[in-house]
Formats: structure tokens, sequence, C-alpha cells
């Protein structure tokens, strides 16, 4: 036969997680036609020895919803392998919107995804619906993509300024399943909802989403279930599933996939993966589809005082870090405003569902000190300062962040920090390895390498999985976990 492109002398890995094997891949038209010792002539042939030849990678958990409308390969995942791109997560869509609240709806994705606003201006809103949305992108796409409807998006389109209050009545309710049906039909992936109880808009109100009962979501899933198709994703989803199940009910009930955010090790909660784990183990023994999504990064937050991520919710710190910088130099500098800071974020007095503490701190460090005399707590902890210094971690804190202005550059350690842990949630074969985030938080932190780095640390280095079953993680299980059936493995 004669091939438009022929791959010769590669390492096969096929994405079905069966050994790997040297041979050939044929294409035609766009397609393989043909994986063995193959002999046809070729219009183009790559010579793969010393390399291996998989499927590309699907990047299941994005964000570049705005993004993609002006760089059609959603930079940078391609260059970590990834062919697939899925957004529209956490419940943050760009479409459906209608015509004058662009702005707002764009307000949400950009707080919660650390998008600053300059840039979501500069889209273009030449849609309304789901399908317009996906028809335009169909234009110019230099990379697959499949796109969730976005739970905030959809109560925003159909109760407008009431998106942000409880009990959306039978009627809304009705006109939300309406506008997810018409969005499957036109050929999104499925829905995305959000439990994230720290997720806000600029205003420091919770996104639309969050003000949605169980009621509202088991109606939004059960259009999918009627359909028989689609996944639902859930941002959030661990703090519901551990508390009352939310997560394996929704599954239950709808008999849909719902794939998760997520199963992993916290500084905040260190031991509370044990119990997630266990928790999954059960429902997998139920035979309900209900996955946590785990990342192979360490999750690290870099960030300044002037935009700050990390104290977002908790109720002194979050109108705090909404003000202007001199508003809050003064309340940072500011005694009875301090006290709080520490019932909160040290103490932990009100319970926050974040769950800090006072050791918490000995995993934030110093990465950039600005004054000269400062250059001593560089990569050293609060906790080791404030030890040394003789004062309260939230002094030791704060003064520092006060004498320099909010410029201080802070490294904090969020997620993912125990070698061993992150290897027994790795290597779970109930939890779908993603979580890349690309497109969001560009300003604290880039996960879109989770790729690679699964290749080069995790299955090269620390040899904790082969690279076949690695291969079929970032590949065939997303496919099917999506619903993608014709993506994740190589064959005719």
């Amino acid at each position: 036969m004669a091939y438009d492109l022929l791959i010769k002398n590669g390492l096969i890995v096929d994405g079905s997680g069966m050994p790997a094997f040297r041979g050939d891949v044929g294409t035609k038209n766009g397609k393989i036609v043909d994986i063995g010792k193959l002999s046809g002539t070729a219009t183009r042939t790559i010579d793969a020895e010393g390399r291996a030849v998989a499927p590309g990678f699907i990047d299941n958990h994005c964000h570049y919803d705005a993004q993609v409308t002006w760089d059609p390969l959603c930079t940078f995942s391609p260059e970590h392998g990834a062919t697939t791109v899925i957004f529209g997560n956490c419940s943050l869509s760009l479409a459906p919107v209608r015509k004058g609240s662009e702005e707002r709806l764009a307000e949400f994705l950009s707080y919660v995804e650390a998008i600053p606003m300059d840039v979501l201006r500069t889209v273009e809103f030449d849609w309304e619906t789901t399908g317009q949305y996906m028809d335009r992108l169909d234009k110019c796409l230099g990379i697959n993509v499949g796109n969730l409807i976005g739970h905030t998006a959809v109560r925003h389109y159909v109760m407008g300024d009431e998106c942000q209050k409880p009990g959306a009545s039978d009627n809304q309710i009705k006109a939300m399943q309406d506008v997810v049906r018409d969005g499957m039909k036109a050929g999104a992936l499925g829905l995305s909802v959000s439990r994230e109880k720290g997720h806000y808009d600029p205003q420091g109100v919770h996104i639309p989403a969050l003000w949605a009962d169980e009621k509202e979501i088991f109606a939004l899933g059960d259009v999918l279930r009627g359909m028989s198709t689609g996944t639902i994703q859930a941002g959030g989803g661990q703090y519901v599933e551990l508390k009352d199940g939310m997560i394996r009910r929704l599954a239950e009930a709808t008999g849909r996939t719902v794939v998760y955010n997520s199963l992993s090790q916290t500084m905040r909660k260190p031991d509370e993966w044990k119990v997630h784990m266990a928790r999954v183990e059960e429902t997998a023994a139920l035979g309900i589809r209900a996955y946590p999504m785990c990342s192979p990064n360490r999750v690290t937050q870099d960030f300044t005082m002037k935009n700050c991520q990390v104290f977002r919710g908790l109720p002194t710190w979050h109108p705090i870090l909404l003000s202007s910088d001199e508003e809050k130099m003064k309340a940072y500098a500011d005694p009875e405003i301090r006290a709080k800071l520490h019932e909160e974020a040290v103490v932990n007095k009100p319970e926050t569902a974040v769950g800090f503490s006072k050791t918490w701190w000995n995993y934030m460090w110093v990465n950039e000190p600005v004054l000269e005399k400062n250059q001593w707590m560089q990569f050293k902890s609060i906790g080791q300062i404030a030890e040394k210094q003789g004062k309260r971690v939230i002094d030791a804190f704060l003064d520092l962040v006060v004498e320099e202005k909010l410029e201080t550059r802070f490294l904090q350690a969020e997620n993912n920090v125990d070698d061993g842990a992150l290897t027994k949630i790795l290597t779970h074969p109930n939890a779908v390895i993603g979580l890349g985030d690309g497109g969001a938080h560009v300003q604290f932190h880039g996960g879109y390498g989770y790729l690679t780095k699964l290749l080069g640390e995790w299955v090269r280095e620390k040899q904790v999985m082969t690279l076949e079953q690695a291969v079929r993680r970032l590949t065939f299980d997303s496919a099917l976990t999506f619903g993608i059936y014709d993506r994740g493995l190589l064959h005719p």
C-alpha cells in the first residue's frame, strides 16, 4: 500500500497498556491504516529509531476557553505531547452567554482561574450558544478540543442577576436543562459543575454554580442520563464526596461517569488522602463510575501579597485581598485586624474549610526578599523565621509584607509534597491522571507540564509504573472517561 505518512522502526506504545513492540505505523487520509512491519511507499517517511510512538496525549482538565480563540494550538499543552485538550471545567465555560453580559461571565473565569481581565477583554464574543461557540472554534484549530458546558455559565444565562442567589425556580431549572440539552446536541462532551467553596467572583461572592442546591445539579445531570451520553466534571468534588457522598450519588442517579477534583496529598490536611482513597475504593466496589483526578505535579503557589489566592475565602482576609495596595498595607499593619487574621489563618478558630494551622506555615517560604537586610530569609519558611525572631508566625509574615511594601515573593507548598503518598495516588487504578489546568493560574504556577512530568520523573526516574501503563493513563483512560471513542489508541 502507498501511505501518506509512514513512521518506521519505532517502539510502539499503543495506549492499551499492553507490552510495547517494535514496528511501523502507516497512515492514509489522516487515519491509521496499518501497524506492523510495513514495506509500502509513502509520501513522507519518519525514521523513529530510538523513539517511542504513542497516541497523542489528552490534556483533560484545562481552561483554554478564551485562549483558544487567539491561540489555536492552546500553548503550552502540545509542547508536552497533548493533541487533545478539554476545557469548560469547574463550571466555567464562556458559553452560553447573552449579548451585553459577556464581561460579567468573563469575570467569573478571570477571578477563579487567575486569568487577567485585560486579557479576557480582548476576546470577541461573536457567539451566544454553546453550539455557536464551538462553530467559532471550528474555523481555526491546531489541536483537537473538547468543550464542557459550565453550570456557572448556564445559571448566569438563564437567571441573569439572580444567578448568585439560592433557590432556582422549577421553570428556571427546566430552562437550564434545555440549555444543557441543546449544548449536548451541538457536540459538547458533557457538563461541569462546582462545589469548590474557594471559588469567588472579583467582588468576593461565590460564583453562580455554588448557589445551586442538589436538586438543581441532579436535574442538569438528568439531561445527560436521558440522552445516554456525556461526562460530568465536578470542581471541588472531594469536599462533598467526603462529607456525604454526593459525587457517588450523582454518578449513580445519572448513570454517567463523574470525574472530580481531586485525590491529592495536601499540606493543610496531610493524611486526608487515605480516607478519600478508601471512599474511592468503596465506590468502585459498588460499580459506580465516580473517579477523582490526580496530578503527578507538586503544586506550589508563587505569589506576592499584591495578588494572592492563598487566603481567599477567609472572612477577614478576603476583602483585604480585593482592596488597593495602600489599603492592604494599612490593614496588615493594624493590630486589631492582624488579631483576626491570626485567628483565621493560624488558630483556624472559625474552622475554615481550607484547614489552616500553625504547622501549615512551615510550608511557606520566602522565595525572593526585596531588602538587602532581609536576604538571610531567602528559602527559609515563615515558621523558621518566626522562631528565629521570637514572633508569632502571623507577625513574622505580615511584618515582612509591610516592610517590603507587598513586593516579597513567597513560595507555598499546596499539594503532593509527600512522594510516598503521591506514588500510591498515581498508581491507584480508579484515579484519572490529569489536572494540568492549562490556560489558568499562570501568575502563580503552571501545571501543563504534568504529561512529561509523569514520563520523566515517575516512569523513567522513580519507575513507579511502566511506560506502557503511563501512556495508557495519558491516552486511553482519559478518552474512555470523557467518551472520546476515536482517540487514545493506535490501531487501524
